[in-house]
């Protein structure tokens, strides 16, 4: 654990009358604490990749709703998704910048516990919604003559609805369990946000049983959502593969590899995180990872689907052009 009393200011911790176990009431993210000298050239880097995020993101959305030719439900989903990953991104990245500059690194409980609810339920809901995205591949590509029928706009939508209740109601469940006993012993949350791992490390209870509950929750969301999508590219390459001219496998192919390049990147972040029972005590590894999957992957998602995705440049250089046109005059 880092020595940073001389640079955190935060609440004492409230004294439990009797057998004097300590009570958490306001927690410290320990962060990157232990790199003061680096401090300044993380805010620049990360400030810059999250600018580019979220630039990245906007660009997406917009060229989806201007340009009537993306107006499908592919590229629905696809703005979906980088509205939802704008939203993840404000959960910590905002706040992990603000603790790079100043001293004070507190939290309260009630912030903590928000933050590890919309972090999870967006996390979740990521899941689910590549899984959907998955499947309106399958069907598009498997059943193309029944795929208007299918993914019809009630369809779709109440599919929709349902990747974010589902996302947000396992989130709900495990933030409960997490935050149902009282915290002690120490505040130090050995992170730079509060994930599962190190905030449930300073529960007062026996916290065994909560992490097995937990455990399979995420086996249910990343695994189970994760063979899916794989069920889902079984049929679609076994149908590819069956296309007569090289010319229509291509296509077929290339509506699918940006959304396959980003399942892999997401779910193997995941599956590194989550789907183990103990986070091994190498605090510097799990927040190296964290980096990953809360700063880079994001910033992943709209460089892959702009420059893997050939519809998309294309009508993003046409909508450019028209823009410098209208301008010139």
């Amino acid at each position: 654990m880092y020595s940073i009393d001389s640079v955190i200011s935060f609440q004492a911790p409230e004294e439990q009358q009797g057998n004097r176990t300590w009570l958490v009431t306001e927690f410290v993210l320990v962060g990157f604490s232990n790199l003061p000298d680096l401090r300044t050239i993380l805010f620049t880097l990360f400030f810059v990749t999250y600018i580019i995020t979220l630039s990245g993101n906007a660009t997406i959305i917009t060229i989806i709703h201007v340009d009537r030719t993306l107006h499908t439900l592919m590229y629905r989903f696809l703005a979906v998704l980088s509205l939802s990953e704008t939203c993840y991104t404000l959960v910590t990245i905002p706040n992990m910048l603000a603790h790079l500059l100043m001293e004070s690194q507190a939290i309260s409980i009630a912030g903590c516990q928000a933050q590890m609810f919309f972090f999870l339920g967006l996390g979740c809901s990521h899941c689910f919604l590549l899984t959907l995205m998955g499947y309106d591949r399958y069907v598009a590509i498997c059943h193309p003559l029944r795929y208007s029928t299918i993914m019809r706009p009630t369809i779709s939508f109440c599919l929709g609805a349902l990747v974010f209740c589902s996302g947000f109601s396992v989130a709900l469940i495990e933030t409960t369990m997490i935050f149902s006993s009282p915290f002690c012993h120490s505040n130090r949350v050995e992170h730079f946000f509060c994930d599962i791992a190190p905030v449930l490390k300073l529960s007062c209870t026996e916290s065994a049983s909560k992490a097995l509950v937990i455990f399979f929750l995420s086996i249910l969301v990343v695994l189970v959502s994760f063979l899916l999508i794989l069920f889902s590219y079984a049929f679609i390459v076994a149908t590819i593969l069956r296309i007569p001219s090289a010319a229509g496998r291509h296509k077929a192919f290339s509506t699918c590899t940006a959304h396959l390049t980003v399942v892999i990147v997401h779910f193997g972040c995941a599956a590194i995180i989550y789907l183990r029972p103990e986070s091994g005590g190498n605090h510097d590894q799990d927040r190296l990872v964290a980096v990953f999957y809360t700063v880079v992957t994001p910033l992943m998602n709209p460089v892959v689907y702009t420059l893997r995705n050939k519809e998309v440049r294309v009508a993003l250089r046409r909508n450019l052009a028209r823009s410098c046109g209208s301008q010139s005059f």
